[in-house]
């Protein structure tokens, strides 16, 4: 019902699961680990390998760009050989480039390594939660609280491990993931069963078609403007900031715990009494002007806005996934492939051009242009509000009894 809270139902079976499930969500923690894990030690990379801010944001940019392109590669992938195949051959991808990262003796190589963990990350995470759901007891409202909890869990504790373990050395972090990982394909080997195939097979191009209904091309767009904003602030910040790995992993510790906490707790909140649209918006607006004032304003200013980003990137994470999972008519899956295709290529994008931005100008330009990108994902919303607004405005939350979190897994 519009009045109960989403994560009421099946609450109290989310510490009573298989193993396999906590086989698979400790995996999944450590898979979203990976996303912020080079944040503190981005400066120290820089100087172990002799490269420019501008190269070393390109660990971003090959990570994400070909988890943009493999969106259209995991559902062909594990509807043909299996949910339980498809995480072992992820997890074991990163688990060799993550180990072959940390040997590097250059940027290049560096970079090339974490393109091929990001096709490894993408195969996992966008499997991990329909196995979840498959597994789990209690209902899909427990097996999503789990998954959005070690989702926030790894988001935030990425940057503290990167920095405890960089501190020593940019290149512990990589080994420390790949162990991490090695143990999860151990466990998942041990103790998942494979699950039924889907009784229908996807094609590579049913992600592209699924961006054909005007409202799933609507959220996608916005979204694409949005994650530049996101991942200007994840990729550039830490240069800006030019703190040390344990006190720019705090910083990004703390904004990760406020992008779990709104991301689960407060957006489903707010969607029930303003409605997705009025959230989204009003998110953008104030993320835009977090950006502007944290690229003009002093150190202490910057670390303040940085971590308040974070509740605004988790209140948006969550209502553009029920956006793009409650427009469209296609099979939830190809909808969310067809959306994370379409905004991963802006969370390459961000990383890329803010230190290029820079340099033709100054450090507060790249904030501007960012917040710029989050007033046109706004206005996008706005224009298109008459294709959204029966199957957004009037959605009822579905966070915690669809797999809406996939969209930010994937």
């Amino acid at each position: 019902m519009r009045g109960e809270d989403p994560f009421d139902e099946g609450a109290t079976s989310i510490l009573r699961q298989p193993k396999a499930v906590w086989a698979t969500a400790g995996a999944s923690v450590v898979a979203f680990m990976g996303i912020g894990l080079v944040d503190p030690i981005l400066p120290s990379i820089a100087e172990g390998l002799e490269a420019t801010p501008s190269q070393v944001s390109l660990l971003f940019t090959s990570y994400f760009l070909i988890t943009a392109v493999a969106m259209l590669v995991t559902g062909f992938v594990s509807s043909r050989i299996g949910g339980r195949r498809t995480l072992l051959a992820g997890l074991a991808l990163v688990v060799v480039f993550a180990a072959l990262s940390g040997t590097s003796s250059s940027v290049a190589e560096l970079v090339g390594f974490r393109a091929g963990w990001g096709l490894g990350n993408a195969l996992f995470v966008s499997t991990a939660l329909a196995v979840i759901v498959g597994a789990a007891a209690g209902g899909s409202a427990a097996a999503i609280l789990l998954y959005e909890s070690a989702l926030g869990l790894g988001m935030a504790c990425g940057p503290l491990v990167g920095a405890l373990l960089g501190d020593a050395s940019w290149r512990y972090p990589f080994f420390g993931t790949a162990a991490l990982m090695a143990i999860g394909f151990l466990c998942i080997t041990a103790f998942l069963k494979e699950q039924p195939k889907p009784a229908r097979k996807t094609s590579l191009l049913d992600p592209v078609r699924a961006l054909g209904h005007g409202g799933l091309a609507s959220v996608a767009t916005s979204a694409f403007f949005y994650n530049y904003a996101f991942f200007t602030i994840l990729a550039f910040t830490p240069f800006v900031l030019d703190m040390s790995p344990y006190r720019s992993g705090a910083v990004f510790f703390a904004w990760g715990l406020l992008l779990a906490v709104f991301s689960v707790l407060v957006a489903p909140r707010l969607q029930r009494r303003f409605g997705s649209l009025r959230v989204v918006g009003g998110s953008l607006v104030l993320l835009a002007a977090d950006l502007v004032v944290l690229g003009y304003g002093d150190h202490t200013t910057a670390v303040v806005c940085t971590v308040v980003s974070g509740a605004f990137i988790g209140m948006n994470n969550t209502v553009y996934t029920e956006l793009a999972l409650g427009v469209s008519d296609a099979p939830r899956p190809v909808a969310s492939a067809g959306y994370n295709f379409v905004r991963w290529f802006a969370a390459a994008a961000a990383p890329y051009l803010a230190p290029r931005i820079e340099g033709w100008s100054d450090i507060h330009t790249p904030f501007v242009v960012a917040a710029a990108a989050a007033l046109a994902g706004a206005v996008v919303v706005w224009v298109r509000r008459a294709a959204l607004t029966h199957e957004a405005e009037e959605l009822v939350p579905r966070h915690a009894t669809e797999d809406g979190v996939t969209a930010l897994a994937d």
